[in-house]
């Protein structure tokens, strides 16, 4: 029998034939509840994870390691993958590709400097960050900091010249910059050569960054970096471009759950019973590979008007849609004084604008409600003051959200993406052990 049947059995036999709990029922089950989330004993057993063996947290842990495909179910729909691909056709048409061309400011530096910096930078990207503007300025500042050699000798030292060690997971931000250094160190290059170790292939190099243990390049660093490389310009005719996916994350993941584009049969599972992170990694890999699906059906059907890669979608799909139209940005007022309501994109206002208007001035409104864009017939209001919107010439403005009507058909606007606790540092699981029979246990924040 597995560990799920074992503590529902052993629910039952505490419930008996009761209907309501008395007290001392009630303070079995919340043990054995605690007890099979999150207690180990001394026979668990091991599993492994980041190239070491650690106990389970629980019997909880043991099956869920083994079944959480299974209970998940993500799948890819590809009905609604062509309904995205032929919404995010029109924006490109729309346009002229522009939405999916953006540049970040390499505020100066020579291309070289940009792909050191950025190497050097990018796996620091977590829980905290500097704005490349800021890294660049410490380039400026002493370049040297940016030297393998000197990297490899003092790690702490370049945390520390960053201005990061006051962020958290300082072990794991060190051992990231040793292992990226390193990286380049044995090749006997510089990170911007790098790319002619592997006969400029960026798919070989992506995956070798990937495969560099403890580097702190997974799927989605290692994405971007290649993205960045080949959209700026610093690497060119390279190969392998089109097998770069997009940089899989919460707001991506958030677009593929309302869109439909992923599918689970329940919906996401709390960060408290995702142990070692097993739903959080399968949704990233799945959410790659149903935006790689949109790409495929996309360039299928409009080859001449389709941007080169997936990960070119990267921007538009992450920072526009994700970031700035689904979210609840229309804001709901109404009047502290008279019998009236209007909405607006901002949250922070009190003066009621529809006695301002009319004349009376100094009168108040009180927000009531936030709602996205799309749920609202006045969701222009929001869409129209967006940061991508404001920028862009009039006849490429738009009202609402491109996946509007997707989400319309699919219905799942409620649906979150996965959030994540991490395996290691100082408010990671590993930290979390509670031994059966001893209490305590768990995370401080």
């Amino acid at each position: 029998m597995d560990e799920l049947s074992t503590f529902c059995n052993e629910l039952k036999g505490i419930m008996g034939n009761s209907t309501e709990l008395s007290i001392e029922k009630a303070r079995k089950i919340v043990q054995s509840l605690n007890e099979f989330l999150y207690a180990r004993y001394p026979d668990i057993g091991t599993t492994n994870v980041l190239d070491a063996a650690y106990d389970y947290i629980s019997d909880f842990h043991k099956y869920w390691e083994r079944h959480y495909k299974e209970i998940l179910n993500v799948r890819i729909d590809d009905s609604n993958c062509e309904k995205v691909a032929d919404a995010l056709h029109l924006v490109f048409q729309k346009t002229n590709g522009h939405a999916f061309s953006q540049v970040w400011d390499t505020c100066g530096l020579r291309p070289e400097d940009v792909c050191r910096v950025r190497l050097f930078t990018a796996n620091q990207d977590f829980r905290g960050s500097r704005a490349f503007s800021e890294l660049a300025e410490i380039f400026r500042d002493d370049d040297t900091i940016f030297d393998e050699d000197k990297i490899i000798r003092d790690p702490a030292g370049f945390i520390n010249d960053l201005g990061l060690s006051d962020l958290s997971q300082n072990d794991k931000r060190e051992t990231y910059a040793l292992k990226i250094a390193e990286f380049v160190k044995a090749r006997n290059v510089s990170p911007y050569e790098l790319i002619s170790c592997f006969n400029n292939n960026v798919y070989d190099l992506r995956n070798a960054l990937i495969n560099c243990v403890s580097s702190g390049y997974g799927n989605k660093k290692a994405d971007m970096f290649v993205r960045d490389m080949v959209v700026l310009n610093i690497w060119t005719n390279v190969v392998g471009f089109e097998k770069i996916d997009v940089a899989s994350d919460v707001n991506t993941i958030k677009v593929a759950l309302k869109t439909g584009v992923l599918k689970t049969s329940i919906p996401l599972v709390s960060s408290f019973l995702d142990i070692f992170c097993y739903q959080y990694g399968y949704m990233d890999e799945m959410n790659a590979k149903a935006w790689r699906r949109v790409w495929e059906i996309w360039n299928e059907k409009f080859p001449t008007e389709c941007v080169q890669s997936p990960c070119l979608m990267d921007y538009f799909v992450y920072e526009v849609i994700g970031k700035q139209f689904c979210k609840e940005s229309l804001a709901v007022y109404k009047c502290d004084t008279y019998d009236h309501s209007f909405k607006w994109h901002s949250a922070r206002i009190s003066t009621c604008r529809i006695c301002h208007k009319e004349g009376r001035k100094g009168f108040t409104a009180t927000c009531i409600k936030k709602v996205m864009p799309c749920c609202d017939p006045d969701g222009a209001i929001a869409i129209l003051q967006s940061k991508y919107v404001l920028k862009l010439p009039q006849n490429e403005k738009m009202e609402e959200c491109p996946f509007k009507n997707v989400c319309d058909s699919n219905n799942a606007r409620n649906l979150q993406p996965p959030k994540s606790i991490s395996i290691l540092g100082q408010t990671g699981w590993t930290t979390a052990y509670s031994n059966k029979g001893c209490g305590g246990g768990g995370l401080m924040a």
